[in-house]
């Protein structure tokens, strides 16, 4: 019965004059969201409200599951639309919406009525009451409950009167975009897909760097890195992942410097590679999926190793999570049985038994020396041969 849906936002309403350009960012990503699906849609902006309008036949659960991973959107409304032919017109219409709606009407209801368009000849209280009225006439037993009721009809006199009582939670946040773009490392673990979820979320616009080491790690793993963008692209929207062949400058690393500063090494450079194709695409930071205290790559100490290397900012997404709260984002955004699977990044191999957790920028420094010569033309070779493949939620 369904032939429109009114979207709610949150924060966009706080923006002042500049609303209207983070409106059409979130009609933006409705409709990109929406093209994946069966369907033709109508997306538009009418008075402080965005609606979608379905212009053929659709599969309800399917609208539904693409809008709820739509940043910016706090409520999706099932709505009815009708035009003002007067107060009967109206009660007869909201009788009809709860009869198909409610099939059982052994149910508590209020009437929550709100007069956008100050030229309706009643207020906002009289049609809570008149249409009550109605409604109890209509249906006996039914029963009014102003405080918990069992449904909540909401009807909003506007250009067109709306009708809805059901409101499915969005994702909140932020329209993706509106914040700039930023490039994520992403691994095959856990942590990094849940950061540029969380990145996204506050409409940053994502890329992404995937630091592959054949024959150490398997195409299976540079495949599950894929299949992890392609999830977080349906939240984020397209992402262009990089694939840049570490296993050279992995293995001279390796050989050249001391086994406990692998890690905070390998890091560093993880960390300027990705910072390369960062100013390319006009990124304004990097993302990773670090925790504090998580593993030794990742005390304070170690962070700031990592830090010193960057000219661009270190976002940080998770940095006070702890694993069960990643995990439960992850399980969230449908990422966690993807990330669980059992095969390797180059983070985990080559891992050194004691590694160093408290490192000295200047001793690492120290020791990056020892590749003078060597690394250089390895970083071009990885800029060169890089592969940049283009993700989106379906191919």
């Amino acid at each position: 019965m369904y032939k429109s849906f009114l979207i709610k936002y949150g924060e966009i309403a706080i923006k002042g004059k500049n609303r209207y350009l983070f409106e059409e960012a979130l009609v933006k990503q409705i409709r990109y969201a929406l093209q994946y699906i069966d369907g033709t849609f109508k997306v538009r902006r009418l008075q402080g409200r965005i609606y979608v309008d379905t212009l053929s036949d659709y599969d309800y659960d399917e609208v539904i599951q693409a809008l709820s991973h739509v940043f910016g959107i706090v409520g999706i409304c099932p709505v009815v639309l009708i035009e003002d032919k007067g107060f009967d017109d109206l009660a007869k219409a909201v009788i009809d919406y709860l009869n198909q709606v409610y099939p059982d009407k052994n149910l508590t209801f209020k009437v929550q009525a709100r007069r956008a368009r100050k030229n309706y000849p009643m207020d906002s209280m009289e049609l809570n009451a008149a249409l009550g009225e109605k409604i109890l006439d209509a249906f006996p037993e039914m029963k009014v409950d102003v405080h918990h009721p069992d449904v909540l009809l909401c009807v909003e006199i506007r250009e067109e009167i709306n009708i809805y009582s059901k409101e499915i939670k969005g994702p909140g946040g932020m329209p993706v975009g509106t914040n700039g773009k930023a490039m994520l490392l992403l691994s095959g673990g856990i942590d990094s897909p849940v950061a540029g979820y969380m990145i996204a979320k506050r409409g940053v616009g994502i890329d992404a760097v995937y630091f592959h080491a054949p024959p150490y790690t398997s195409e299976r793993a540079k495949q599950k890195v894929i299949d992890l963008a392609r999830i977080i692209s349906r939240y984020a929207g397209p992402i262009l992942l990089h694939v840049v062949n570490f296993t050279d400058i992995q293995l001279n690393i390796y050989e050249h410097c001391p086994h406990e500063e692998l890690t905070i090494i390998m890091r560093r450079y993880m960390m300027k590679i990705a910072e390369h194709f960062a100013l390319e695409n006009n990124c304004l930071g990097l993302v990773t999926g670090e925790s504090i205290g998580q593993v030794a790559s990742q005390t304070m100490q170690s962070l700031a190793a990592t830090n010193a290397v960057c000219t661009l900012p270190v976002y940080r997404p998770l940095i006070g999570f702890d694993k069960n709260e990643i995990i439960e984002i992850s399980e969230k955004v449908d990422a966690y049985e993807t990330s669980i699977q059992p095969f390797e990044d180059c983070c985990t191999i080559f891992v050194a038994k004691h590694p160093v957790t408290k490192p000295n920028v200047r001793v690492i420094e120290r020791s990056e020396k020892k590749l003078d010569g060597i690394i250089e033309e390895l970083m071009k070779t990885a800029f060169e041969t890089a592969e940049v493949i283009k993700i989106e939620p379906e191919d």
